[in-house]
């Protein structure tokens, strides 16, 4: 079981989406997580609701920052906005590091259909590179190559 931590600013979207779509599409393979730098007082509704739509099941926890969890063990921390990119804290055992970065839609403006389109986008997105992550052949890579593989999924789609 491979264990994935998705890092964002407020843990409030990105980060809580793409944690409830890995473990229901990797599920057999993948325990992951998400955390902020510096998180939201709540998940944003949006979120839930857009994993609801999709069928997606959120059994999820409050927005939580990254303390403690540097000395966990992680084989991938995967940050989804630049901010947490910058404010990622060092972690032990040399866990593969990605960023996959993308639009926060908890930031867009507008009425409320521009607003759920935003966070469907969003969705879209991350799913997509989770499929491309459950695609790699984990066991038979060396780190270097895997890394620069799971690196590469942060352009797919931008």
């Amino acid at each position: 079981m491979f264990r994935v931590l998705f890092l964002c600013t407020g843990n409030s979207a990105r980060s809580q989406m793409a944690e409830a779509l890995l473990n229901w599409k990797g599920k057999d393979r993948f325990e992951a997580y998400s955390a902020g730098s510096r998180p939201a007082a709540q998940v944003n509704p949006l979120a839930i609701a857009t994993l609801r739509e999709h069928g997606i099941p959120w059994a999820g926890h409050a927005p939580r920052g990254v303390d403690g969890l540097e000395r966990e063990h992680w084989d991938f921390v995967v940050t989804v906005c630049d901010r947490a990119k910058e404010a990622c804290p060092i972690f032990p055992g040399q866990p593969i590091l990605a960023h996959w970065g993308m639009p926060d839609p908890a930031e867009v403006d507008g009425d409320g259909v521009t607003k759920r389109a935003a966070f469907r986008d969003a969705f879209v997105l991350l799913s997509r590179r989770i499929d491309l992550l459950l695609a790699l052949p984990l066991e038979k890579l060396e780190q270097l190559a895997l890394e620069s593989r799971v690196r590469a999924i942060g352009n797919a789609g931008s």
